[in-house]
């Protein structure tokens, strides 16, 4: 195997396959080549953005075979700054002391840098807020984050900022409360009535078949985890009448915390949450059972209708047991009005 270019930090990084190589299939070879700075699924994510190419030609597929004496070009995106730049973006604080800071975080924000998000994230406004206090806590992708809300998930976070802070709220998180008196309760509107006012669902999450969602999964199978999510119907809409789509506002509680726990248990349950893109999908055209001007609301939402309303937590260091809720956000306040009229 030869390395034409092997200036470190290239742009353009070209490959001829050995002998050895044939029969491989080109994600494999192509991550072995590389070396330990590029993972395989790494390797396959930039398969499938077109960024390699075998013989001039673009290849898109991870699995395409190797042939001994295929010239290969990879094109490496520009390298990412290595820790957070803070930027000033508006922070709706609820309180803040010199050990952590309690927020209500809006929708549409991420809230650690990743692929496709760099910049724009809860941590960038977080460093441009608190400057270098956070700098080191948590690592340096993630500075004081214990536990996160997905991008399009609105709603009460807490973040460290100490060392001191960061351990034990972390601790209290990962055991979900169990030990102490961790609290996190979320609204979700939900299509259809659940015909029991409140229940538990007890059931396994783990990868789904496309490998970025999340599905309930056998208790037996390797990547099954642990997964409890409690919850009680707060308002029904459209209970009296049969012309139009159901809908209710439903109060869950974590027990344990999944990635996309709640999403995928109200899914499992036949309950998939309004709005979801991921889990509630086969939903979609329930809006088309929903009178004007409210059809138009719904299918114009763009995100699901979960909001994180209440967290409660011992503060790591007096001990004082602390409760934050957020209100509905304009966006859920204003589809409740809506279906009330159902």
């Amino acid at each position: 195997m030869s390395d034409p270019d092997s200036e470190a930090g290239a742009a353009l990084k070209g490959l001829t396959a050995g002998p050895d190589a044939a029969g491989l299939r080109l994600d494999q070879w192509l991550a072995a080549a590389l070396g330990p700075d590029f993972s395989r699924n790494r390797v396959q994510a930039l398969i499938r953005q077109g960024a390699v190419r075998v013989g001039g030609a673009v290849v898109s597929e991870p699995k395409r075979k190797m042939v001994s004496g295929d010239a290969v070009a990879l094109e490496l995106p520009e390298p990412e700054p290595a820790e957070p730049v803070g930027e000033d973006i508006p922070l709706d604080i609820l309180y803040e002391d010199d050990q952590l800071i309690v927020l209500n975080k809006p929708p549409g924000l991420v809230v650690h840098p990743g692929a496709g998000n760099w910049t724009g994230t809860l941590v960038n406004a977080l460093v441009h807020h608190c400057g270098d206090s956070l700098s080191g806590i948590g690592g340096v992708r993630r500075p004081g984050i214990v536990h996160r809300l997905d991008k399009d998930t609105s709603g009460v976070m807490v973040v460290a900022k100490t060392d001191r802070a960061h351990q034990a709220l972390s601790e209290a998180f990962a055991d979900h409360g169990r030990a102490g008196d961790l609290e996190r309760a979320y609204m979700a509107l939900v299509w259809n009535i659940p015909q029991r006012r409140a229940g538990t669902i007890d059931a396994p999450l783990g990868r789904a078949s496309d490998r970025t969602r999340r599905a309930v999964v056998p208790e037996g199978r390797d990547d099954a985890r642990h997964a409890v999510t409690h919850y009680a119907v707060l308002e029904r809409f459209g209970e009296k009448q049969e012309e139009f789509a159901r809908a209710a506002l439903v109060e869950c509680r974590l027990e344990t915390g999944r990635t996309h726990q709640i999403r995928v248990h109200m899914a499992h349950i036949g309950h998939p949450v309004i709005g979801d893109p991921d889990y509630g999908a086969a939903f979609r055209s329930k809006a088309n059972r929903l009178p004007e001007p409210l059809k138009s609301k719904v299918n114009a939402f763009p995100r699901q209708a979960l909001h994180a309303w209440l967290l409660a937590f011992r503060h790591p260091v007096s001990g004082e047991l602390m409760r934050f809720e957020a209100p509905l956000p304009t966006d859920m306040e204003e589809l409740v009005a809506g279906l009330r009229n159902l």
